[in-house]
């Protein structure tokens, strides 16, 4: 069963979409159900610098200061499901290179770890996701080269994103169902796979 996930790193509801349609896959390929990941590319703020500034600050000048306290009381609602959101330490980022680097790990079967390895860095480590040598430091961690993906390709890959009418994320694309969009509950997502497996075992 494929399905493609349409996410970026710097957005807080594909980062809890993510941990639970992870946990929600696991649980189905530890019942001998394969589950491939494709991810495409979304910037949710498409040519933002990648100089990087503090996240908190740029939340409060875009959409005011009641977005800071609301991003503060969303991170200890989500604490219970095991995400640590350190929003003090977070640096806002364009995310291009970011995408571009899961892109190469996904041609060496890692999109997955890369993926979960940029949120955490992001969210939880307050690293720059925005920076070349913190891009290729994390590339190191998890055992993966860079440089596969032309920049041209990466954005072709965006724009054809863009032309499927997608306008925010999360966005799930399982197998023969329709769209799943927000951060959809692990239990909603693992009923989703399942059903995605039974309609191809019955058509294949």
């Amino acid at each position: 069963m494929r399905v493609h996930l349409v996410m970026d790193v710097i957005c807080v509801h594909s980062y809890l979409g993510f941990t639970r349609f992870t946990r929600a896959a696991d649980r189905l390929r530890a019942e001998g159900v394969p589950v491939t990941v494709e991810f495409l590319p979304f910037e949710l703020a498409p040519g933002a610098p990648a100089d990087g500034r503090p996240l908190l600050e740029v939340l409060e000048q875009t959409f005011g200061p009641q977005a800071a306290a609301g991003a503060l009381a969303f991170a200890e609602r989500v604490a219970g499901e095991g995400l640590r959101l350190e929003y003090g330490k977070a640096i806002a980022t364009g995310t291009f290179d970011a995408h571009r680097l899961i892109a190469d790990a996904a041609l060496q079967g890692k999109a997955e770890l890369m993926a979960e390895r940029l949120f955490r860095a992001h969210f939880t480590d307050g690293l720059h996701v925005g920076d070349s040598a913190t891009l290729a430091r994390l590339a190191a961690e998890i055992g993966m080269t860079t440089g596969h993906v032309p920049a041209a390709e990466l954005r072709a890959r965006l724009d054809r994103v863009r032309r499927l009418g997608i306008t925010g994320v999360p966005v799930f694309l399982i197998e023969n169902l329709p769209p799943l969009t927000g951060s959809q509950s692990e239990t909603t997502l693992l009923a989703a796979l399942r059903q995605a497996a039974t309609t191809k075992g019955e058509t294949s």
